[in-house]
């Protein structure tokens, strides 16, 4: 029996898809951003002399790094509210699971590109009379970002396409929204077919931004 293909109901529900799709971006977007402001930070700690730091940001990044996604939905949306008697969102819950889980992976790219400039580049900044935190933002950091770019924006493309993980909250991002209308349409590879056109179409042209911009940072350093 051959199927009949219809995609009538992904252009009837094109308007839901795209509110989806915003809610995805809106979503990644702000974990990204959470992301790697928490990497930065586990990262410094990783690589601070106080081995009580460096340790407990080591535990953090491993757990993190080695447990799956699913589960810290779950626990952040059903657990965390019981520990601390407090109701979350779906969008909070969605948003601290990948934020943490994204900060985790995020801090071990950011510490291997710190610890890849050459020493020389610290010695000569201490013998400038350079403070660590000056000589991190001004000689280091610069440095380091080039050739962190192509891994952060690897690991940025992982924890958009995760965000479909949301839906088992129930919150209404693109696959929640698909999930919704196939129940409705009795048209789910038409739908879901859609869905990963519209996740491959915007990746796809996120990926080609970010190495025209990796392309301008190289040739500027040059």
């Amino acid at each position: 029996m051959s199927y009949q293909w219809d995609f009538s109901p992904v252009w009837r529900n094109a308007g839901p898809l795209l509110e989806g799709l915003g809610n995805t971006l809106w979503l990644s977007g702000w974990s990204i951003l959470l992301g790697l402001a928490l990497g930065l930070g586990l990262a410094l700690l990783r690589l601070s002399p106080s081995r009580i730091a460096s340790v407990a940001a080591l535990v953090v990044i491993e757990f993190y790094r080695n447990t799956p996604p699913l589960v810290h939905f779950f626990w952040i949306f059903f657990g965390l509210p019981i520990l601390i008697g407090v109701s979350m969102s779906p969008f909070t819950a969605a948003l601290l699971a990948l934020s943490i889980q994204s900060g985790a992976f995020f801090a071990e790219i950011f510490r291997g590109g710190i610890v890849s400039i050459e020493r020389g580049q610290w010695e000569a900044g201490r013998a400038l009379g350079m403070s660590e935190a000056r000589l991190m933002r001004r000689i280091i950091l610069p440095q380091a970002v080039r050739r962190m770019i192509p891994p952060l924006m690897e690991r940025s493309f992982e924890l958009v396409k995760t965000t479909a993980l949301a839906a088992t909250l129930a919150y209404g991002e693109l696959l929640y929204r698909a999930m919704v209308i196939a129940s409705q349409t009795f048209r789910p590879l038409e739908i879901y077919t859609a869905v990963a056109v519209i996740f491959f179409s915007v990746l796809f042209l996120a990926s080609l931004g970010m190495r025209r911009v990796e392309h301008v940072l190289r040739r500027g350093h040059r």
